[in-house]
């Protein structure tokens, strides 16, 4: 006799485990997506709060170890059965925001690369919102990939001056990636690559589902307010911790 207080839901998972074989993606246990031991360490993971624009950034996790895990598992080899775990604590923050904002706030999604969109078939934003109560956002829209030239006033106002004053190229967008540029590089490349639509005189609550060093959802921010909207509040899966 199981000594679980819901033993038919165990007996259920261990006669499904037989037709459709699932292991743990924290330790490797058999039937079950996320066990028990890892749901509570996943539960004991730390939120993170930071600025980004100047805007407050609420994460439900920090990203690392087992959250690492259970996104890339979610994110590259589709375990959609990982969401519920991570989509409980993400769409509560989202309902927060949501709660504290003035009526009719919009929810803005920041647009997944769309290589990664078209590798995936879903997006893990939308699933994971939905899976946590929250309706499908609307998402920002991204512009057509250019080279050109940025004021080094513009840059510099993200990060920092281009060196030597004057003006900073604009790598194309689809060669390297994020982890191949400098600093300034990325800021220079994600600058004006966001576009909000519908926005004007409307507050705006971004979410996206990992931040590292905030370029991406800055741009976010950029984009509502060139638009003529208002963001109260920015909203991630995870964060990675500065």
């Amino acid at each position: 006799m199981t000594t679980s207080d819901r033993p038919w839901q165990d007996a259920a998972l261990a006669v499904l485990g037989i037709v459709l074989p699932v292991a743990c993606a924290g330790c490797g246990a058999p039937d079950r997506a996320l066990c028990r031991a890892c749901r509570a360490v996943l539960d004991a993971e730390p939120r993170r709060v930071r600025l980004v624009a100047g805007v407050r950034m609420d994460a439900a996790f920090e990203y690392g170890g087992l959250v690492r895990t259970l996104l890339l598992e979610l994110k590259l080899r589709g375990r959609v059965d990982l969401a519920r775990p991570l989509a409980l604590r993400f769409g509560a923050l989202v309902r927060r925001a949501l709660a504290e904002a003035p009526p009719g706030t919009v929810v803005l999604r920041v647009p997944p690369s769309p290589r990664g969109a078209r590798r995936r078939g879903f997006d893990p934003v939308v699933l994971l919102l939905a899976r946590g109560g929250v309706v499908r956002p609307r998402a920002l829209r991204r512009v057509t990939a250019r080279v050109g030239w940025w004021p080094a006033a513009v840059v510099g106002s993200w990060w920092a001056p281009a060196a030597g004053g004057g003006a900073g190229p604009v790598p194309d967008r689809a060669g390297r990636g994020q982890k191949e540029r400098s600093a300034v590089e990325r800021v220079a490349a994600t600058v004006g690559s966001l576009r909000a639509v519908g926005v004007a005189d409307r507050t705006v609550v971004v979410v996206d589902d990992v931040v590292t060093t905030g370029v991406t959802m800055a741009e976010a921010v950029r984009a509502v307010r060139a638009a003529g909207g208002r963001v109260v509040r920015c909203v991630a899966v995870a964060s990675v911790d500065e």
